[in-house]
């Protein structure tokens, strides 16, 4: 497929291109739902028209607030074409939070399912029923002409340290993040995807999927593991991704034995620590190649292991910068970039990074440096082969005695014991040493749960002993936020409750 800049300019361009090239190949899966590439093209349009019909104009924003479907899909191209643009509220969030949401963007039109109460700030309401026949019947107005500057997509934060925030990617963003996607796209992929649309995996990942043809089968609500490993089968799925969680759940599950994964060929993973054993076992037990992928909502894209790379660079780095990304490590006070092997500020430049904040302009100033690059927050150095590894974030780094502790550094070293499934370490204020880190350990066999001296000594063995940790916690599960982190907030208000038991 010609994607030129001439040619292909902007996402609806890219969604003509592929209905153009292959009009009977699949473009969504969900169950027993299939649309093709003609299909959607055709109900893309029949939105949009509709949309200019019902007095819509450029620049205004719809609220999607429909479940992962291709319904969500066809609401969201049909939105590009009538140049509006799409503000998706992740399900998983707060009523708080979405209030927030909906306030700020004060939404032209809103999509919603048919039952669902949609609250006030609402004008124009699509309900669900309103929309299949809207998708199917032609419209009349002439479509917008669209530029690649052009806002497609308000992504927002999950929240945890405040209101949700929105960030802002127009055309020539989701090109450029198209561009560096690397090993995670080829032409003709057949991708399972568990996270919610609302998400930026999705979000942002809509000219990829188009560009590269790629078939998107849902998992679905609720997921399991059982589900999606039949899927793997049933669909003949080349890339599959999720947490460290989901595939400890999918490797213990007795039906992947029997399951032909010939057709997959690489395996994603992250959003939490990963250990050389799970990336191990998961190319062992699945068959194909596994990558580690790091961004953000703000940057589109940063950086990510290579296909071939060993089981200890994708468990304990995030690989190296994007083709299409600028990436430094800095002194987060002076801004000057660090010696090699020093621990410094991830620090991103690229044509992929979002485009600022809505209507946030002091937010979106404070995010960026005075050299354009964005300020990540996370903290990171470079091994001797240029791989970034994560050590903890700004705001996560607690200081034992005088000495800077980063959890994720501790958490890399925990998930290699034998005994611990998945592991989350925060510091807490604490008498005499100021701060102290405290362990919250899923045990990989609940009947033996690993005890503190044993974590401890695992630690001081392979670290500076002061970052073992002070106390541990065996716990069932980990709390995620919404987007599927593990929610150091809900943690940290744990550990207090948890203080006159220490």
């Amino acid at each position: 497929m010609d994607t030129s800049p001439t040619k292909v300019s902007t996402v609806s361009d890219a969604l003509n291109a592929a209905a153009s090239a292959h009009p009977t190949r699949d473009a969504y899966v969900h169950g027993d739902k299939k649309i093709t590439y003609a299909q959607l093209d055709s109900a893309a349009s029949n939105l949009a028209a509709a949309l200019v019909d019902l007095g819509m104009r450029p620049g205004q924003i719809l609220c999607n607030l429909l479940p992962s479907s291709p319904e969500f899909a066809c609401t969201y191209l049909g939105a590009i074409r009538a140049g509006l643009a799409t503000s998706s509220i992740n399900q998983r969030l707060g009523p708080n939070e979405k209030s927030s949401i909906v306030e700020c963007t004060r939404p032209t039109v809103t999509v919603a399912l048919d039952d669902e109460a949609v609250g006030d700030g609402h004008q124009l309401i699509i309900r669900y029923s309103e929309l299949k026949e809207i998708l199917v019947q032609q419209g009349r107005s002439e479509l917008p002409n669209l530029e690649p500057s052009d806002t497609v997509a308000i992504v927002w934060t999950s929240g945890t340290t405040g209101a949700p925030k929105g960030a802002i990617y127009d055309h020539n963003s989701l090109r450029a993040i198209h561009d560096g996607m690397g090993d995670l796209t080829v032409a003709a992929d057949r991708r399972l995807v568990s996270l919610p649309f609302a998400h930026m995996g999705y979000m942002t990942r809509i000219w990829d999927e188009l560009s590269a043809g790629t078939t998107i089968v849902l998992v679905g609500e609720p997921w399991s593991a059982a589900k999606q490993i039949a899927l793997i089968e049933s669909e003949r799925i080349t890339v599959a991704t999720g947490v460290p969680t989901q595939w400890e759940l999918i490797l213990a599950n007795d039906s992947l034995k029997d399951c032909d994964t010939t057709a997959l060929r690489v395996a994603g993973v992250g959003g939490a620590a990963v250990s050389p054993d799970l990336v191990r076992r998961m190319r062992e037990q699945l068959r194909c190649d596994v990558i580690t992928r790091y961004t953000s909502t703000e940057a589109g894209l940063i950086s990510g292991t290579r296909i071939g790379d060993s089981d200890e660079v994708v468990a304990n780095t995030v690989g190296r910068a994007s083709s299409v990304v600028a990436m430094k490590l800095v002194d987060h006070l002076t801004g000057c970039e660090i010696a090699h092997g020093e621990i410094g500020e991830v620090r991103t430049k690229s044509r992929a990074c979002f485009k600022g904040y809505f209507q946030d302009n002091a937010a979106t100033s404070a995010a960026f440096d005075e050299h354009g690059y964005l300020k990540t927050g996370d903290l990171g150095m470079f091994d001797t082969d240029g791989n970034l590894r994560i050590v903890g974030r700004l705001k996560e780094m607690y200081i034992r005695g005088g000495y800077n502790v980063y959890p994720v550094e501790v958490e890399a070293t925990l998930a290699e014991h034998p005994d611990v499934a998945l592991v989350a370490v925060i510091g807490i204020g604490a008498a005499v040493l100021g701060e102290i880190g405290v362990a919250f350990v899923v045990p990989a066999n609940p009947s033996k749960p690993p005890t503190l001296e044993s974590l401890r000594l695992w630690c001081t063995r392979r670290l500076a002993d002061y970052k073992a940790p002070d106390r541990v916690h065996v716990v069932k599960e980990l709390p995620v936020t919404s987007g599927s982190k593990i929610n150091k907030q809900q943690l940290a208000k744990l550990a207090q409750t948890l203080e006159g038991t220490l």
